[in-house]
């Protein structure tokens, strides 16, 4: 939803999206990588349980979702070649509109989920829990949004997700939602929004946090920044929430950043097209 051949594309009024298909792959730590190489239409293959764009492919198998990576890194030209398993632990099975109009939904497919993860280039193994969405719109996101925040956390009532949404035509509004261990969406009071430092490219942070009781460490705060681009920042937090300190997963999105000309510049450099004109 972010690539500027797309963006191009509708500009010119043809616009397939699948002829701007991309696996986006982010690899943290000392390891650091990163691809998302978009594909013309020749180069994807899509049905009801798979999706294949290039030499990768995401298939659902036995209620599993297992992800097949071969990439190259960019700008750093670096192999990436692994297997991503992710098993719902819990399936709500509905979405969530995030406009008044419908325009733009929001599906948490996994709120809770367990993951496997095996990379040989570069080796990294290891397991944990995870978390799986999907957004699909019939309308551009910059044309109604300024931008959002979202926050993910788990907890041992279930996994507690904030969606803050900035929409151009319309009062900012929220989604505070706790998801149970039958996967059921209840309603959540969210606590009060606290600023964070903005991310190096800055862009503006802040998420939901109850205010810790004296003599406890200040929360919330940055722990990790995992994506910091032009437009979008990725952040690993430390809050509180329901009387206790959590991980929280964080995101924060500019779109009017986004629109400027000299961001859609930049763009190609970390999201290259191949074939370049398919």
């Amino acid at each position: 939803m972010f690539s500027p051949y797309y963006a191009l594309a509708r500009r010119r009024r043809d616009a397939d999206p699948f002829g701007h298909c991309a696996v986006n792959v982010v690899l943290s730590g000392p390891r650091q990588r990163w691809a998302m190489t978009e594909r013309g239409q020749s180069c994807v293959q899509a049905d009801s349980r798979s999706l294949i764009i290039g030499d990768s492919a995401l298939r659902w198998i036995g209620g599993a979702l297992h992800v097949e990576i071969r990439e190259r890194g960019c700008p750093i030209p670096a192999r990436l070649r692994g297997s991503v398993t992710v098993r719902p632990l819990v399936t709500p099975g509905r979405c969530f509109a995030l406009d008044a109009h419908g325009a733009h939904v929001w599906w948490p497919l996994a709120p809770r989920a367990a993951i496997e993860v095996h990379f040989t280039q570069p080796k990294a193994v290891w397991s944990g829990t995870a978390y799986l969405d999907a957004n699909a719109g019939t309308r551009s996101l910059e044309q109604d949004f300024s931008g959002w925040s979202w926050a993910r956390s788990a907890l041992p009532a279930g996994s507690a997700v904030f969606y803050d949404l900035q929409p151009r035509h319309a009062p900012a509004h929220s989604l505070s939602l706790l998801f149970d261990a039958a996967g059921d969406a209840q309603e959540l009071t969210a606590p009060s929004l606290c600023a964070l430092p903005a991310s190096r490219w800055g862009i503006a942070r802040s998420a939901h946090c109850e205010q810790p009781s004296v003599g406890e460490p200040g929360v919330p705060r940055v722990l990790r920044t995992l994506v910091d681009a032009p437009f979008y920042a990725r952040s690993l937090l430390r809050t509180r929430l329901a009387g206790q300190e959590v991980m929280t997963v964080h995101e924060s999105l500019d779109l009017d950043r986004f629109r400027r000309p000299w961001v859609q510049c930049l763009l190609p450099f970390r999201m290259p097209r191949w074939p370049l004109f398919a």
